[in-house]
């Protein structure tokens, strides 16, 4: 017998072969919380009549159909984390390359959305044990957000928009990647800042780039992709179209932190110059002295904001804020690389 509670939720998802289509929901994620909604444009009329001082239900209807919401979720190291940055980032990748028996890597970096879709199915129980589906198709994501901090696990939120809602699907059954963990804090060995990029056979790496020394005690990556969702058209019966980019994507990184070194980011705010910057969390084996990995590249950031300032007696804060920009050379942006025992994206 299932908890009445939130004890039983499941949140499951797979990718879609023509989007906004529904599919049959594979891909089982531990999550934190959830806040996806259908939400329904109401049209009432506005004519006058005689005495009717109030709406009338029979000329009330739902006249656009729209879903919304976050999915946040621990960041592991294994189990279907590459079909979530697929989509965040609208990477090209398929099917993720052998590194050494079974250790596999994949290398997302951002490209057009056109054509991706999620069905997202959240099993959400009542007070009865029952656990209800919810079932939303052409789910699009315009917007991510990847954090950790000191003595937490890394999460990752995703913001989702989607065409329509289903409750008469069946829910799925969930199972999960057997041995999975997740990226903590303490996993966040190597973190550089310049040198030099460069990309090869797919792959961004960075050359001489030196160990931060700042003390950052948390780290914010954010995506924000501008789309026209709400796409109604006549014949469509309420349903919108697929969502399209519109609008320039941004991708930033905040660091909150001390006021280490004045040379190491507030100089780059002076001065405004680009440099590359790289984090890794690693940790454990994939496969032949591989490490489980999550890495972070980005060729060309500029401080936007890091001044420091006193606000007592006890250390100096620096919050930091980047952004990442094209460095006008076949680098991406961004770079997301993981290395983990999954052979296909969502196993």
């Amino acid at each position: 017998m299932p908890y009445g509670s939130g004890l039983s939720a499941q949140v499951m998802a797979a990718q879609e072969t023509t989007w906004a289509t529904p599919v049959t929901v594979t891909r089982a994620y531990e999550f934190l919380g959830e806040t996806m909604i259908f939400d329904p444009t109401w049209l009432a009329s506005q004519g006058l009549k005689a005495g009717q001082a109030v709406e009338r239900a029979s000329r009330v209807t739902q006249s656009r159909f729209n879903v919304a919401g976050d999915l946040t979720m621990e960041h592991t190291d294994q189990g279907g984390m590459g079909l979530l940055w697929k989509h965040a980032l609208g990477s090209a990748i398929t099917t993720p390359t052998l590194v050494a028996t079974t250790a596999y890597k994949q290398i997302h970096v951002p490209g057009p959305r056109t054509g991706f879709g999620l069905t997202v199915q959240i099993g959400r129980p009542q007070t009865d044990g029952t656990v209800r589906a919810h079932t939303f198709n052409g789910c699009k994501c315009l917007g991510f957000e990847f954090s950790c901090s000191d003595n937490q696990v890394a999460q990752l939120k995703l913001t989702l928009n989607g065409q329509n809602e289903s409750t008469a699907t069946g829910l799925a059954a969930a199972t999960y990647t057997a041995g999975a963990g997740v990226f903590s804090f303490a996993d966040a060995a190597n973190f550089k800042i310049g040198g030099t990029a460069t990309t090869s056979a797919g792959e961004t790496t960075i050359a001489s780039g030196v160990a931060v020394t700042t003390v950052a005690t948390g780290v914010t990556i954010t995506g924000t992709i501008p789309a026209a969702d709400s796409r109604y058209g006549l014949g469509n019966a309420g349903l919108k179209k697929e969502q399209i980019e519109n609008g320039i994507q941004t991708y930033t990184i905040a660091l909150a932190g001390e006021y280490t070194q004045r040379t190491e980011f507030y100089d780059l705010l002076k001065s405004g110059a680009a440099t590359p910057l790289q984090l890794d969390f690693s940790h454990g084996d994939a496969g032949s002295a591989n490490p489980y990995l999550l890495s972070f590249i980005f060729p060309a950031v500029k401080v936007k904001e890091g001044g420091p300032q006193v606000s007592g007696a006890d250390l100096v804060d620096q919050s930091i804020t980047l952004q990442a920009y094209d460095d006008g050379t076949t680098n991406p942006v961004m770079q997301v690389k993981l290395v983990s025992k999954d052979s296909v994206l969502a196993p």
